[in-house]
């Protein structure tokens, strides 16, 4: 495809130092911007109630408002603790991949901003999960494994694929959330500096991922499409810890039910995510086996 081609080197020098410009001219200390003194106001939501994963099913409706608001702001934390769990992941990835790189490329000074970046999105997301009075959600321990696996045999474009297929879910939601008047505050600030922030991480992932593939094999590229689409599976499946619906006072057996069939949840997923499916049939890595997995993710 045209758009696999070797690029000159340079280019990629550009972006990353066109990066570094922004980031130096409008990056956030969440320490300081979120109102993180202000007690927790229960009349807010936590998320975009549409986001919701009973959003629209027979149970939501029979939900007190109370209970709706604080099953939002539990799924607002479970989201928030997959994204910190997985960026962890990417954050080992990158500075694998960057590990021999040359000090005076930019594309290194940039990796390392945006790993700073992250670290202070996992910190600021772990204090407003905390905020919200939720736990510290995990996935299963088997996905935990495999997210040791995948770190392990992730290299070059499954790291920065991944970066993608971790923030455009992300990005979409979290764009809704922080327009929206009835999300608590101190959420729609913290969703505001990740998009913002997160949107040059993106930038760079996707030169970054025409790059590395460029020069890959045919059996690399359908190998690291397997690992970033199964990874997308578990992410995606990992959002909703089923914990939220017992602290929510619901019964998790009918709201896991109802949640596995709600198609307005597996809708919205499907349109955040038409713009990254795009991207990677582009570049080659949406391959049958991996169209497996986006399926059963509904990202497709």
């Amino acid at each position: 495809m045209a758009s696999s081609t070797v690029r000159p080197d340079n280019e990629g020098h550009d972006i990353a130092a066109r990066l570094l410009v922004s980031a130096a001219k409008l990056s956030y200390d969440p320490a300081v911007e979120v109102d993180w003194d202000t007690p927790l106001d229960k009349d807010f939501h936590g998320q975009s109630p549409e986001w919701n994963s009973l959003y629209g099913t027979a149970y939501w409706h029979e939900m007190t408002e109370e209970q709706r608001k604080e099953l939002t702001r539990q799924e607002s934390a479970s989201v928030a603790s997959t994204g910190i769990w997985f960026e962890m992941i990417l954050q080992q990835m990158v500075l694998r991949d960057i590990y021999l790189m040359d000090h005076t490329d930019p594309r290194f000074q940039w990796a390392l901003t945006e790993i700073a970046d992250e670290c202070r999105h996992s910190i600021m997301f772990a204090r407003g999960s905390q905020k919200l009075g939720a736990p510290a959600y995990r996935p299963k321990r088997a996905v935990l494994e495999l997210g040791r696996f995948m770190k392990t045999v992730g290299f070059g474009e499954a790291a920065y694929a991944g970066i993608l297929v971790a923030e455009e879910v992300l990005d979409v939601m979290q764009r809704d959330w922080m327009r929206d008047e009835r999300v608590v505050p101190f959420v729609r600030t913290i969703n505001n500096i990740h998009v913002v922030e997160e949107s040059r991480h993106m930038k760079f992932a996707r030169d970054e991922t025409r790059r590395h593939l460029a020069r890959a094999s045919r059996a690399r590229r359908h190998f690291q499409a397997l690992v970033v689409a199964i990874a997308a599976y578990y992410i995606i499946t990992s959002l909703v810890n089923p914990e939220v619906y017992v602290r929510a006072g619901l019964d998790p057996e009918r709201a896991r039910r109802e949640a596995a069939a709600n198609e307005h949840y597996k809708a919205q997923l499907r349109a955040s995510c038409s713009g990254l499916m795009d991207f990677l049939a582009d570049v080659g890595m949406l391959t049958r086996p991996a169209l497996f997995f986006y399926r059963r993710a509904h990202l497709v």
